[in-house]
């Protein structure tokens, strides 16, 4: 509760609610960090980005991944199914046996902030890149 200018207690108003509620867990970095390590970094990203927008196989979503190594997208993809964000579905109808991967619905919940990151990257990354170029060649 804060102290109005009327001298009696005002109870926060739902968006300060949940402006402070968010600093807070800002700031709780104990407790987010195991969960941002498993879903934030390069490849868990940008896998689930691909199989949002359908279901894909090994090499195609390599493919769609540029640079990505064979191993790497490998153990992003186990590390992504043992957290329930995609499901492995063994295609026994095809030949050779095919692997399909899907994003469940615990994964598309990453959708609305992956696409929040996405529109502030094309947005600031003109920006990002000009203050590396600065730093880089000494304009501190």
């Amino acid at each position: 509760m804060r102290r109005t200018d009327v001298g009696f207690p005002v109870k926060p108003c739902s968006a300060e609610r949940h402006k402070a509620a968010a600093a807070e867990a800002l700031l709780n970095v104990e407790k987010a960090r195991p969960v941002l390590e498993q879903i934030a970094n390069k490849w868990s990203v940008l896998i689930l980005t691909v199989l949002c927008s359908r279901p894909s196989r090994f090499n195609e979503i390599m493919r769609r991944l540029d640079g990505i190594t064979h191993k790497a997208l490998a153990e992003a993809l186990k590390r992504l199914e043992r957290n329930g964000l995609i499901r492995r579905e063994v295609l026994t109808t095809t030949t050779p046996v095919g692997v399909e991967y899907t994003i469940t619905s615990l994964g598309r919940s990453l959708q609305q902030p992956f696409e929040a990151l996405y529109t502030w990257s094309m947005t600031y990354g003109p920006e990002l890149e000009q203050a590396q170029h600065d730093y880089d060649n000494g304009k501190r």
